[in-house]
């Protein structure tokens, strides 16, 4: 399989006209929960459980077994001793909730963009699964996806070649500050090109999973990036 050719953005093709109804229904729901977030006093507190929920659930998708419960409970007693692969998991889902909040306190003053994206890798992948895989740095050797054990010719995709993934990776960020039509829209291409473009040798789904609620609040689509 032959590596993939990241399309030049912003796509020309998408059918807008037969989206129309859907897209407004999406921007409807979405300001509908923005009003309630808008209403809390302070949703920081009282959503804390729900932000780490979401950790749990981003990490399970990367093979993660921790819960919620469990998190709570090592983050009440910290010198409590649990299995190792156990706390592992933990650090993961914690790692991910300092990452977001990293995300929120830099977009106070700087935009989303590569670097920023290279240091919540680095912050995801600190002292958890994947640290030795140039945490904080796009890669520099070609990774490819498939069955574990796979080789590249067996690889269910290939992302682009390490030749094109500057250029690739330049003109994403250009397009997360273009005027698109529609800004769901958009988050639904940039999401989808980050991950065709998979910059990273590991962490990929975890950093592309951030990127929607962090673009949704860059936008101010959500007054907090809370789901």
């Amino acid at each position: 399989m032959k590596p993939y050719v990241p399309r030049q953005l912003s796509l020309l093709n998408i059918d807008w006209a037969n989206h129309v109804s859907l897209i407004g229904e999406a921007n409807a729901a979405l300001a509908r929960y923005d009003g309630l977030l808008s209403s809390i006093v302070n949703p920081g507190i009282l959503l804390s459980p729900l932000t780490t929920q979401e950790a749990v659930l981003s990490s399970r998708i990367e093979g993660t077994q921790a819960t919620l419960e469990e998190v709570l409970e090592y983050e009440a007693d910290p010198t409590e001793k649990i299995d190792p692969g156990k706390q592992a998991d933990i650090q993961e889902i914690i790692n991910y909730r300092h990452a977001m909040r990293y995300a929120v306190e830099q977009l106070n003053h700087r935009p989303l963009c590569l670097n920023l994206l290279r240091e919540l890798h680095g912050i995801l992948l600190d002292s958890v699964r994947g640290r030795n895989k140039a945490p904080g740095e796009f890669r520099r050797i070609q990774n490819y996806i498939g069955p574990p054990g796979c080789s590249i010719e067996e690889a269910t995709f290939v992302p682009p070649a390490v030749d094109q993934l500057a250029a690739g990776l330049d003109d994403w960020e250009k397009y997360v500050h273009f005027d698109e039509k529609d800004r769901l829209v958009q988050l639904a291409v940039v999401k989808a090109q980050f991950e065709l473009i998979h910059p990273f040798l590991d962490g990929n789904g975890r950093v592309g999973r951030m990127l929607i609620p962090i673009f949704l609040f860059e936008k101010k689509l959500l007054s907090s990036p809370m789901f």
